[in-house]
């Protein structure tokens, strides 16, 4: 439903979006995960017609969005990580005038609206001011705008920034619901486990490029029970990697100095302790064994990167 072919996006010498190719099937929600200024927003604006690629191409339902943008439009429901709101109109008259915007026939504004704001959990501030609503209603009321066409395909930039616990909660539930009704969603967030809980597949950015995608299922299977553990020695770390890699319940092994070893471990505690007593047996010079902090998207990296880049980076960091 969302392809894009060796899409590019170039701000004089700064390559903002790199040869990305994406594909989001017919009616799955798919997760765009990347730190601020990875590229997402400028990736959305192109598939919703708001910017022209520098090159490479991008179809939205098979239609590519600098051959016929109209029709692209018509055909997506675009909400940006920042949008307005009119101070002097209600909600109803809200979702009202971007029905007329959109061409929706008068007859059908007023049922629609009504029926999105139910599903957005809005019915009982129909006739509230616009501005006066909290900003987690505020990304609500936008994705219900979003829907007045009815169209197949949804492009949502971070809906959920900004929003307390609760909020938060809500947006995910409208995003499921959306689900239901066969839409087609690309979301995009900073935080991977947000998107975790409400995706079915996920995809990386960083520095313009898709570093990684798989179904969450993958992800979760692969991250699931997987700890970081850093051995610090006095010497002798690429021969402990080695040995490391071997062991069975290790997953990946990094080589950060010759006197510090990081691994992925999936095994117990109880495996854990006799894995490092062996070692010292082994005669290896272990001063310590520490657990080490890591993020979602960090082991996503690393499990989901291919076993010649993992060799690449083991050997430029032994070589530190």
């Amino acid at each position: 439903m969302i392809r894009t072919e060796n899409l590019c996006k170039r701000y004089n010498r700064v390559e903002a979006v790199s040869n990305l190719n994406l594909d989001v099937r017919v009616g799955t929600v798919f997760g765009f995960v990347g730190e601020n200024g990875a590229g997402k927003t400028t990736t959305m604006a192109m598939l919703a017609t708001l910017m022209p690629p520098s090159s490479g191409r991008a179809f939205v339902a098979g239609t590519e969005v600098t051959t016929d943008p109209a029709l692209v439009r018509r055909m997506i429901g675009y909400m940006p990580d920042v949008f307005g709101v009119y101070d002097d109109l209600t909600v109803k008259e809200y979702l009202g005038f971007y029905g007329m915007a959109y061409g929706v026939p008068g007859a059908v504004i007023e049922g629609r609206g009504a029926e999105l704001l139910d599903m957005v959990s809005l019915s009982d501030k129909a006739d509230a001011y616009v501005n006066s609503l909290s900003r987690g209603m505020q990304q609500r009321l936008g994705v219900a705008r979003c829907l007045m066409h009815d169209p197949p395909v949804l492009i949502l930039d971070e809906p959920a920034s900004g929003l307390d616990p609760r909020s938060r909660i809500e947006m995910r539930e409208i995003i499921k619901s959306l689900r239901a009704r066969g839409k087609t969603v690309l979301i995009s967030s900073h935080i991977l486990p947000e998107l975790a809980e409400m995706c079915d597949e996920i995809g990386i950015i960083q520095k313009g490029s898709l570093v990684a995608c798989a179904a969450v299922e993958v992800v979760t299977a692969r991250v699931k029970g997987q700890r970081q553990i850093a051995f610090d020695l006095l010497q002798g770390g690429m021969r402990l990697a080695d040995v490391l890699a071997k062991h069975h319940a290790v997953t990946d092994v990094l080589v950060h100095s010759d006197t510090t070893v990081e691994v992925l471990f999936k095994g117990s505690e109880t495996d854990q302790v006799k894995m490092v007593h062996d070692l010292a047996v082994g005669g290896y010079a272990i001063k310590s064994v520490r657990e080490v902090g890591g993020s979602l998207e960090d082991l996503f990296l690393r499990l989901t990167e291919s076993p010649s880049d993992a060799m690449q980076s083991r050997v430029a960091a032994g070589a530190m």
